[in-house]
Formats: C-alpha cells, sequence, structure tokens
C-alpha cells in the first residue's frame, strides 16, 4: 500500500529529520518528497510505501499524528488512492 504524508507548521529546526526517522522506525519508505518554505511555513508531502511495515495504517496515523504535536506542526497520511480519487480533474 502506498500513501500520502502531508507536513505543514511553522518552520523550524529537525522537521524534516522527525518525520523521516520516525517513517524509518516504522519501516515505512519514502518513495518521493516535495518541501518548500512559504514565508515563515513549512510544507511538505510524501510519497510512501507502506508495504513492509508492521504496523496497520491507523497506528501509523496515530505516531505521526503524535509526531506533529511534539514538532509542533500538522502531520496527516492518507492511504494514495484514496487520495488520487479525491484530486481527480
Amino acid at each position: 500500500m502506498r500513501g500520502v504524508v502531508t507536513v505543514i507548521g511553522k518552520d523550524k529546526v529537525g522537521i524534516i529529520a522527525g518525520v523521516s526517522q520516525n517513517l524509518a522506525e516504522q519501516t515505512i519508505n519514502i518513495l518521493d518528497v516535495s518541501q518548500t518554505i512559504m514565508g515563515e511555513y513549512f510544507t511538505m508531502m510524501m510519497s510512501v510505501d507502506l508495504s513492509n511495515t508492521t504496523i496497520d495504517f491507523e497506528e501509523a496515523r496515530t505516531q505521526l499524528h503524535e509526531l506533529g504535536k511534539t514538532l509542533g506542526v500538522k502531520i496527516s497520511i492518507q492511504n494514495q488512492e484514496i487520495f488520487d480519487t479525491m484530486h481527480k480533474l
């Protein structure tokens, strides 16, 4: 299964490192990443592969949500199939 991770919040040191480390600990592979700074805000979108993770999707979502609280950003993950369907033209 593939997913889309989004991260939004005020820019500060350690956001990319924190998210990447958490995904690695969950054995979630980052396939592609796009990130930018817009003024004082950090935004990042990642395409990830969850096929080798040992936790279920909801647990991954919970862990990322809690990490977001720690980092002071909002982190979301969606199933890529649902994301693609929602964003078809």
